[in-house]
């Protein structure tokens, strides 16, 4: 685990892109070289042209990146240096009274502005009609994804590693005790929190089930539900885990073409908001252009698209997936929301999968959103964590 470090290490931060960087981005928008339509119907064969076209001419022409800035810098920004890793962090105190430590975590292709809309709703619950108590909110951005440096560590910047470099943040930031949550790779390092060192953990927030419990030698039977699932799972890497098999394996060949061309990465990152999403097909439907945007340009920006995906190689290469053994089990009050309507289903996972790893406290299963649940719907998040941590002993 990463040294502790004191909070004289912590600096303020504000996000500011140089203006030579976004009139070279709107500059190699307006040169896009695209390729022609796919045959078939819109979407079948990834991104589809026409769409991708009219989004490049507003990022060109329309995008306001310094309205998107001035917005992202309402928030409390810091970065503080861990070990030899660089963290960016947004961290946001409770508007009235003392409120519980709550480190969440984003996943891939996403960042810290996914989670942004939970920030008022957690920090000021009565304020938004939400009962439950409120929240120190901290959002770090995952080593190599925006402004987090991603270092070069033996063993991979794995679930486990950062894990660890959370746990020292909240330490540096004064908590002894918090709690912890989030979605995609964010899950995964939540429950590598309680796995290495569950005594500061409250309790745990999921959004998806990211870690394949243990099922082998000693493990009960699969039940009916739990191989519906995995069969389910199984056509949806089918239908959708080209991306996955890149990225653990290539990621540096795919990161020159899409850290080169801002047409490829709005098409690369894009579509999965598309897929993962309960957007029924129409992503605008679900998120603002300007949303989707600024997703995009702080990747562009930071240039740390490359980086990221790393993310699947260090965690296929040096933790085999991650394999969990059979002692693995998160000793840590844990509420899972499923947010499961995606439009290509992953599945929805039973409650007896998660309690394979997890001490489930509450299991709950909301009628919208998909991935992206911070983004969607931040309202059923919200009062899903409040009412959850409601009920524990802090």
């Amino acid at each position: 685990m990463a040294t502790a470090h004191s909070n004289d290490r912590i600096e303020p931060f504000s996000v500011a892109v140089d203006p030579g960087v976004l009139d070279d981005l709107r500059a190699r928008v307006r040169a896009a070289r695209l390729p022609a339509p796919a045959p078939g119907p819109a979407w079948a064969q990834g991104t589809d042209r026409d769409w991708l076209e009219g989004l490049l001419g507003y990022w060109a022409r329309g995008f306001d990146w310094p309205a998107a800035e001035r917005a992202l810098n309402r928030y409390a920004h810091y970065r503080a240096r861990i070990g030899g890793t660089v963290v960016h962090f947004v961290h946001e105190r409770a508007r009235h009274g003392a409120g519980i430590p709550l480190v969440l975590g984003h996943g891939w292709p996403s960042c810290f502005a996914e989670l942004l809309p939970l920030v008022p709703l957690l920090t000021d619950p009565a304020g938004h009609g939400i009962a439950g108590p409120a929240f120190d909110v901290v959002i770090p951005s995952l080593p190599g994804y925006g402004f987090s440096s991603r270092p070069a560590v033996p063993g991979g910047v794995t679930y486990r590693h950062v894990a660890g470099l959370w746990h020292t943040l909240m330490g540096g930031l004064g908590y002894a005790r918090y709690a912890a949550g989030g979605g995609d790779f964010g899950a995964g390092v939540a429950t590598f929190m309680a796995l290495a060192d569950p005594g500061p953990l409250i309790g745990l927030h999921l959004t998806n089930l990211e870690l394949t419990p243990y099922t082998g030698p000693g493990s009960r039977p699969l039940s009916a539900a739990e191989q519906a699932y995995q069969e389910q799972s199984r056509r949806w890497a089918e239908a959708e885990g080209g991306y996955y098999a890149i990225q653990s394996t290539k990621p540096q060949t795919l990161g020159y073409a899409l850290n080169d061309s801002p047409a490829g990465l709005a098409a690369w990152i894009l579509e999965k908001w598309r897929s993962w999403s309960d957007c029924h097909g129409d992503l605008e439907s679900r998120f603002s252009r300007d949303f989707l945007l600024t997703v995009v340009t702080l990747y562009w920006a930071t240039g740390t698209i490359t980086s990221s995906m790393r993310d699947y190689y260090d965690n296929r290469r040096w933790q085999g997936e991650p394999r969990l053994g059979p002692g693995d089990f998160a000793e840590v009050p844990t509420a899972v929301a499923i947010f499961p309507h995606t439009l290509i289903p992953e599945g929805e996972p039973p409650q007896e999968w998660g309690e394979r790893l997890y001490d489930i406290r509450r299991w709950t299963v909301l009628p919208r959103g998909g991935h992206f649940a911070a983004a969607e719907e931040p309202e059923l998040l919200a009062r899903d964590i409040a009412a959850f941590f409601a009920t524990l002993d802090r």
